[in-house]
């Protein structure tokens, strides 16, 4: 026998070829044949994202629902969330620029984070993770600050003295879901920067890192949006 013809009978007798039908069907699944090669944990991350995404949508939809069909006059952006340094006059809308700058800059030292993980640089990964987490307690911070304002001046959920009575309900309720996101982002980035730090995932990878990133800038970009629906429309 040639040596062609050994190796076309070996290759034959290895590769069987694909059921057809019903059949293939079953030997698929059986199998568990995937699309896409996508890990459990980024999987489960992305559907909860998209639950959350339509909650978010809920909210910002019933805002613009209830400013629209309000009939008392909607408190102006510019004066509420004025601020004033040193007796100077209020500068509108300071503070939230603040707040967008060091939330948008959070974005981009997590995305280092990211890179250098999958570089499996430890330290560097750390340090970058430990200063989005601080970034995003900056932010809360200034929220916090922010709530503490409007609170004194006596802005309630029922009732405020600059208009409409829903708007203390929604911006409340709008802006405090975020910053418990924001909230719980700033705890998962220090759990996993610790675990890193550690060495838990130097064998299997530093793919949490990435799903960790993914919650980070999804709740990025909802603040965008927060931005610019009740701040400055």
């Amino acid at each position: 026998m040639s040596h062609s013809s050994t190796v076309d009978a070996s290759v034959s007798g290895s590769a069987a070829p694909a059921a057809d039908g019903v059949t293939g069907f079953i030997n698929d699944w059986s199998a568990d044949k995937q699309t896409y090669h996508v890990p459990w944990g980024k999987a489960m991350m992305w559907i909860f994202l998209v639950s959350d995404t339509f909650i978010f949508s809920c909210f910002l939809v019933g805002y613009m629902t209830v400013r629209i069909s309000t009939a008392d006059p909607w408190p102006l952006a510019t004066e509420v969330f004025a601020l004033s340094f040193f007796g100077s006059e209020p500068i509108p809308l300071i503070l939230i620029a603040i707040m967008t700058f060091v939330l948008i800059t959070s974005s981009g030292t997590m995305a280092l984070a990211v890179n250098y993980g999958y570089r499996k640089d430890k330290k560097k990964t750390v340090i970058l993770m430990c200063a989005t987490a601080a970034l995003g307690a900056t932010f809360v911070g200034m929220q916090v600050y922010e709530w503490s304002k409007l609170i004194g001046y006596g802005v309630r959920p029922w009732g405020n003295p600059w208009g409409a009575d829903q708007f203390g309900s929604v911006f409340y309720m709008i802006t405090g879901f975020h910053g418990l996101h924001v909230t719980g982002g700033v705890i998962y980035l220090l759990v996993v920067a610790r675990k890193v730090w550690l060495g838990h995932y130097e064998k299997k990878g530093y793919e949490i890192v990435e799903i960790t990133g993914l919650y980070w800038h999804f709740v990025d970009l909802v603040w965008v949006f927060i931005f610019a629906f009740f701040y400055l429309l």
